[in-house]
């Protein structure tokens, strides 16, 4: 999965790539790298991120879905929004993917329920600008699968199917360095849940903490980090990884199944 963002502050590449025709003529470029999926976002995530308005929200990304779903690209649409998501859905966008895991917005379970487009549920606990108070954990494995677990089943209850779903442990969302290590190298816990599993590691400020230069100071410093946890999780048995550099996280999957599948190797 590709990162698109259509936005003027996001953390690694707010402002690179606003505007329609930037958008659109990026979102090509990860096509062509290897990206299965572009993810298109109006609205930044960041921690301290204050919201959009949803006109704005929705300027920003509908006509980079309608372009790139035109020339054949296979686009989700990144929002909590639930009239973001609907709009993009019916503009060409095949999947939403809503870091609140439905939790921002109480009409988006039924948004999805009715598409029946594939939903990717992150773990969430509070709003960007407050998500920093909420990284309290005892066992940070066991109560973001159990969160995970309860959402699913108040979605389901809302009438989403089951095979609509994906899931995210939510690296980095109420989530310190040693609580996003502690997700990935357990991952098996939430592929064991037996629905398709989505990494976001990508340049994240947690990667810091191994890399050997100062160069992890800064995001683009940390794609070397990045393509290593995507092989690992790639490994661990993802389903995805949402990556900002798509061919070298390409090749780094390529790597882990071949790793695992010999026969695919050369």
């Amino acid at each position: 999965m590709g990162i698109l963002n259509v936005t003027p502050d996001s953390f690694s590449d707010g402002g690179l790539h606003e505007g329609t025709e930037r958008a659109v003529a990026h979102g090509f470029t990860l096509a062509a790298q290897g990206a299965d999926i572009v993810d298109v976002g109006g609205e930044s995530t960041r921690p301290g991120a204050v919201p959009v308005p949803e006109e704005e929200e929705l300027s920003r990304v509908l006509p980079v879905v309608r372009e790139l779903s035109a020339g054949s690209v296979r686009v989700s649409i990144d929002t909590m929004h639930a009239d973001v998501a609907r709009a993009a859905l019916r503009a060409g966008a095949c999947m939403v993917n809503d870091v609140s895991g439905g939790l921002a917005d109480s009409q988006m379970a039924r948004v999805v329920a009715e598409s029946g487009a594939p939903f990717v549920v992150m773990h969430w606990r509070a709003p960007s600008r407050s998500m920093h108070r909420h990284a309290g954990y005892g066992d940070v494995v066991a109560e973001v699968r159990d969160e995970l677990c309860r959402r699913l089943d108040e979605l389901s209850a809302q009438g989403v199917a089951r095979e609509q779903l994906v899931l995210d442990p939510g690296l980095g969302f109420a989530k310190r360095p040693e609580h996003d290590w502690a997700l990935l190298s357990h991952l098996d816990v939430f592929t064991g849940l037996g629905l398709p599993v989505l990494v976001g590691a990508s340049r994240k400020s947690f990667l810091a903490t191994v890399c050997a230069t100062p160069h992890g100071g800064v995001p683009a410093g940390r794609d070397a980090a990045t393509t290593a946890v995507s092989a690992l999780a790639a490994s661990a048995g993802a389903w995805g990884i949402r990556v900002h550099d798509v061919p070298a996280n390409r090749d780094a999957v390529r790597v882990a199944r071949a790793w695992h599948s010999p026969a695919r190797r050369g």
